[in-house]
């Protein structure tokens, strides 16, 4: 007889609910009124199940005894359902009936699933914590910074925080107390990155022992191609004024190339020098990289480290890589499931041509925590409304309306407006009632859009210091900060009210990349026919008799610079959290991507990191 019949088959249904009651909390001995054949019967369940789970933690590592008791319980609620219903003589109807069995057993099945793979997560977290702190024998030992090099390339480094800076805090005391005692090109170049990385100001000086008396890197360290690779990597981190590390850059960088040129283009170390030059640790986004790299991860670091002592670890990393990217693939899934649902204005809102896919994947990337769910929500909407804005003044307004869209902005008031279309009113309506907060920034790019709008019906072009001034206001970039300033508490801390109304140096960085980045595209969105000036003409009508292969040259200098801007930002002391920081680097990185169009005016990059992140095929 099963269990369900047998429940049915009795004739009390207090005594069904006293039995279920047993279930639920797993013992029946303090139950008064529990018939002694109920008792019997719970009997089997309990003991097969401490037999069962005893198994596969002996096998497995991992103990299911809860989740497979939560199993049972959530089977005796539904069967103690069915039995109210025939005690009441109910009839279910099919829906209450496929509710009450589908629901129970996808829930049992997802919840098992789950629990299991987060049980797997935590135990191979605490495994890799346990050898990073068995590396930490003396100083001269590497292979822990190899392990934080692996960890932060998977995108990991939120599970091993606090140890990382333990690790780093111990090197950074060395390196102020002591002189550098490294000779190895690649260990220096290693703790260099990874300091300043973590914001550690460290001293460039301490690359000038690998220099001749010319002031020039060794002919030596031409055969040191992981010594190259590492101080390629770590001159990403230049900052104004680090001529030492610009040196790097351009002694790595032609040095790398010539030997993808005269080597195997198809080997593995090929394949990391290219990863190398084009995608930099520092400039890169791991995550975003991490999905096609995990399972050949242990090739590229050999290639990238001597690694004597990797085999202890790396599976372990990878397998942590693997676990994290399916719980990662869920979360952002139905995150962007929610929010294309969500799409600001619904099917009203013509006007916003962007994908509101892509923009809460931006989104993601600004904010990655796993715990930031709901901020990024909120983010996402402001997003939304600057593609909205600009498309109304890059396509749907005249000057004049767009002077009066505007004015109601700045007032902040769209009540008694003639004369404007219904998709400018709509939308003012939708931002008063959406974005109260941070008005004050929500006019400065309704003000530098409609400034744009003026030198077009002028035919003015601006200088390239006028043009790139206004630029980053219209890049939106101002209006993101101060969203993610207030989402991340910023304000709370009182160093740091007066950074809300200002243009800080991270940002206005990160906005100066967004700016020349978008200008050196050769995109305009195919129904777009208003005006969209850039910083290459502004640059070739200021200069006169300047090619536009000059003017390329020029911005990719200027965005070099605006990295160094920001890597200083990054390395002082200020009161904005690190948290803050990040999604500004974040934000950096992730504009190359986003106005890498081809001759199709489409982001191929772009949607290959989206698929990758969701797990598209």
């Amino acid at each position: 007889m099963s269990l369900m019949t047998f429940l049915m088959c009795m004739e009390k249904l207090e005594e069904l609910i006293l039995f279920t009651e047993a279930a639920n909390k797993w013992e029946y001995a303090n139950i008064k009124g529990l018939p002694d054949y109920m008792k019997t019967c719970l009997n089997a369940p309990f003991d097969t199940t401490t037999e069962m789970s005893h198994k596969i933690y002996i096998k497995h590592g991992w103990n299911p005894k809860e989740f497979l008791q939560n199993a049972w319980a959530e089977l005796c609620n539904a069967f103690l359902v069915e039995a109210r219903w025939f005690a009441s003589e109910h009839l279910p109807t099919t829906k209450e009936l496929f509710e009450e069995w589908s629901g129970t057993l996808l829930r049992l099945w997802d919840d098992l699933g789950s629990a299991k793979q987060e049980y797997q997560l935590q135990h191979t977290v605490k495994k890799i914590k346990k050898i990073l702190r068995s590396k930490l024998s003396s100083y001269s030992q590497v292979e822990e910074l190899i392990m934080i090099d692996a960890i932060q390339r998977l995108g990991l480094e939120h599970y091993f925080h606090d140890d990382i800076h333990d690790v780093l805090e111990r090197h950074h005391v060395h390196c102020i107390t002591m002189v550098e005692d490294g000779s190895n090109l690649h260990d220096v170049a290693l703790r260099f990155r990874l300091l300043r990385q973590a914001g550690y100001n460290v001293s460039a000086e301490i690359l000038n022992r690998f220099k001749n008396k010319d002031g020039k890197f060794s002919k030596e360290l031409d055969r040191d191609m992981k010594g190259r690779m590492s101080l390629f990597e770590a001159s990403q981190l230049s900052t104004p004024g680090d001529h030492i590390v610009d040196d790097a850059i351009e002694f790595c960088e032609s040095l790398l190339k010539s030997n993808l040129m005269n080597g195997s283009g198809q080997s593995d170390e090929a394949r990391v020098i290219r990863t190398t030059l084009h995608n930099p640790y520092h400039k890169s986004l791991p995550r975003l990289l991490r999905q096609n790299e995990v399972n050949n991860f242990e090739i590229s670091m050999k290639n990238l480290h001597d690694c004597c002592g990797i085999t202890d670890w790396i599976k372990e990393v990878q397998y942590l890589a693997m676990i994290d990217v399916n719980e990662s693939q869920i979360i952002h899934r139905e995150e962007i499931i929610q929010m294309v649902e969500r799409a600001l204005l619904g099917g009203e809102a013509e006007v916003c041509k962007k994908s509101t896919s892509q923009m809460a994947y931006v989104v993601i990337v600004i904010l990655p925590a796993p715990n930031m769910t709901e901020l990024r929500t909120e983010l996402t909407k402001a997003i939304s409304f600057i593609y909205i804005i600009d498309d109304i003044f890059d396509v749907y307004g005249s000057l004049e309306e767009l002077t009066l869209f505007t004015e109601a902005v700045n007032r902040w008031d769209y009540t008694n407006i003639k004369g404007l279309p219904d998709c400018m009113s709509m939308c003012l309506k939708a931002l008063y009632d959406t974005t109260d907060s941070i008005s004050a920034k929500w006019a400065e790019l309704c003000n530098a859009f409609l400034l744009e709008m003026r030198w077009f019906s002028l035919g003015y072009l601006p200088t390239t210091e006028e043009y790139l001034e206004n630029g980053k206001i219209s890049s939106g970039v101002y209006v993101v900060y101060a969203n993610v300033f207030s989402l991340l508490g910023e304000a709370v801390n009182h160093r740091s009210t007066n950074l809300f109304n200002s243009h800080h140096s991270i940002v206005s960085s990160a906005a100066e990349i967004l700016r020349l980045w978008d200008d050196l595209g050769t995109s305009k969105d195919e129904n777009q026919d208003g005006y969209d000036g850039s910083f290459i003409e502004c640059y070739m009508n200021q200069y006169k008799g300047s090619s536009a292969e000059s003017a390329h040259e020029c911005v990719h200098l200027m965005i070099s610079d605006a990295w160094k801007c920001l890597n200083k930002e990054c390395l002082s002391h200020s009161p904005i959290s690190a948290e803050f920081k990040v999604a500004f680097l974040n934000l950096a990185r992730m504009i190359p991507i986003m106005y890498n169009y081809d001759e199709n005016q489409r982001l191929p990059s772009l949607e290959k990191h989206m698929k990758s992140v969701l797990h598209v095929q």
